[in-house]
């Protein structure tokens, strides 16, 4: 454990960091709502209710500030190629962006749960408050209308005739909020890694639900619910010395005076105004680049339903362990799909290898085997960074690919092969005398190299502790490009092998995700 702490503080580090942040606005928040005279009559209709809304509404603002910087593609490659300089340790917080956004989406459904729930029971107050005929304050309060001023009220539920249920649906912010729910549920669901794996072209539509919880979000504060004493009604009558005679507001002779309430302007606008227009550049960059011609200069069709295309494609430039979103037009307008380089950036060309796992790979793969001349149109978003670009960064390196997993690993063995071929000075991987890949061929698909396949799963133990044998006091990169399961047992083995004592050999393991 404390190995793993050395290996990963900076991302630890960040993440405490945001967990403090939504703690220290939700309790910040909720005590100057649960202690404020500004809301002192409010309290009386809503009680502790009105704090929780109103805390886990700022949160809700912060987290979906936060959750389109993962995203932000083009923004984590350029902090990427900057950082290249750093340790890898001050690089890792980028490599687990998706991660990252996976918890901050479950910080957002956990605060809408609040705020839902908070203002179900505000809503059934405000309600009972108007129906009530005791003359307690909280009656007398949701009575309150001043004709000189039509938006003075508190209680937005002004009829005792008016139901929770057509309120919720009337307002600005309970419409809005219905509708924000629903889109925040059908992309959390649809994320779920089985949908996700399996219909990816589900995901892909549901998740682009965004744009309507953006905008429900930003409209949602318009009506303006929640409700303050105004500063003036404040200095005239303030509540702690005239709450006691809210009988007695309609004798004008007394010194309180009934007050006046001021509905709380929206501000959910500005706390996601930047990142927006951040995310729409983002996507015109994205759109401008994937407009350029890209020519496709070979085909190959593998065996097991591999698809090979070798590109070109003006001022394309690359980096082992990139990858590329890939659209074909003429299967879908919309959908764009990641794969990895399988070309090494010392060659001409740029290729994917792409295996039928769904309805849009293997219309594809059914559109080139059926296509003759002219071949359907390819458009290409990229390249992005990944984890992988640091394989040279380390003196030894471990590539575990699964499947199609070994697409990533075939840049890095092209890429060694022509840096070997030109006595490539900076690189710190010395030796490259074995390659072990788990395939069904003889020789590899991806790579065309002679060396000697091994079959089945490798003994990982035996396998970490030959490494760290032969190189005690190294530091070893562990880059895998396959299923979870997998990644379990090499990260574990990767702080099992890994030394106490920082000057002797280190396991870092290295996950490929995009």
């Amino acid at each position: 454990m404390g190995n793993w702490l050395v290996n990963h503080w900076l991302s630890v580090l960040f993440l405490v960091s945001w967990l403090g942040l939504n703690i220290f606005l939700f309790v910040y928040v909720f005590l100057n709502y649960e202690k404020s005279d500004k809301y002192y009559y409010t309290r009386e209709i809503l009680g502790t209710a009105l704090a929780l809304a109103r805390a886990s509404a700022l949160c809700l603002n912060f987290n979906s500030m936060v959750i389109l910087i993962p995203v932000c593609r083009n923004l984590l490659s350029f902090l990427r190629g900057t950082c290249s300089f750093c340790n890898h340790t001050l690089r890792k917080p980028l490599d687990h962006n998706l991660t990252f956004h996976k918890l901050v989406a479950y910080m957002i459904c956990i605060f809408t749960a609040i705020h839902i729930i908070a203002h179900l029971f505000n809503f059934e107050r405000y309600s009972r408050s108007q129906q009530a005929m005791d003359g307690s304050l909280a009656s007398v309060l949701s009575s309150l209308f001043h004709p000189e001023k039509e938006d003075s009220w508190l209680n937005p539920i002004q009829s005792p005739n008016v139901t929770v249920m057509y309120a919720a649906f009337t307002s600005i912010a309970g419409l809005t909020g219905v509708v924000a729910t629903v889109a925040l549920v059908l992309m959390v669901t649809s994320a779920m890694e089985f949908i996700r794996r399996n219909y990816f072209e589900l995901f892909w539509y549901t998740h682009h639900l965004f744009i309507i919880y953006i905008i429900c979000l930003g409209i949602h504060g318009l009506g303006g619910i929640v409700r303050g004493q105004t500063e003036e009604s404040m200095s005239e009558s303030h509540p702690r010395n005239c709450s006691y005679s809210f009988h007695e507001w309609d004798k004008y002779e007394r010194s309180c005076r009934s007050p006046h309430f001021v509905g709380q302007p929206p501000e959910s606008w500005k706390w996601i105004l930047a990142p927006i227009a951040f995310y729409i550049f983002e996507r015109i960059l994205r759109f401008y680049r994937s407009r350029q011609k890209v020519v496709i200069t070979k085909v190959v069709m593998h065996p097991c339903k591999v698809l090979e295309l070798q590109m070109r494609k003006r001022g394309f430039t690359m980096e082992i362990g990139q990858y590329i979103f890939v659209n074909c037009p003429s299967i879908s307008f919309l959908e764009w799909h990641p794969f990895t380089l399988t070309s090494a950036p010392e060659e001409e060309f740029f290729s994917i290898h792409i295996r039928a796992a769904g309805d849009w790979t293997e219309n594809l793969i059914r559109t080139f085997e059926q296509q003759h001349s002219p071949m359907p149109r390819i458009e290409v978003d990229g390249p992005f960074g990944t984890v992988s670009e640091d394989v040279f960064q380390y003196e030894v390196a471990v590539l575990v690919g699964a499947g199609i997993g070994v697409t990533p690993f075939a840049s890095f063995l092209k890429s060694i092969w022509y840096k070997f071929q030109r006595a490539h000075n900076k690189l710190k991987t010395q030796k490259a005398g074995h390659a072990a890949l788990n395939f069904d061929r003889a020789t590899d698909v991806l790579t065309g190299l002679k060396q000697k396949t091994s079959f089945g799963r490798p003994m990982w133990d035996n396998e970490f502790s030959r490494i760290a044998t032969a190189h005690p006091k190294s530091v070893v990169g562990v880059f895998l490009c396959g299923p979870p399961t997998l990644a379990k047992s090499l990260r574990k083995c990767c702080r099992r092998y890994s030394s106490l004592d920082p000057r002797k050999v280190q396991f870092y393991f290295n996950k490929e995700t995009f």
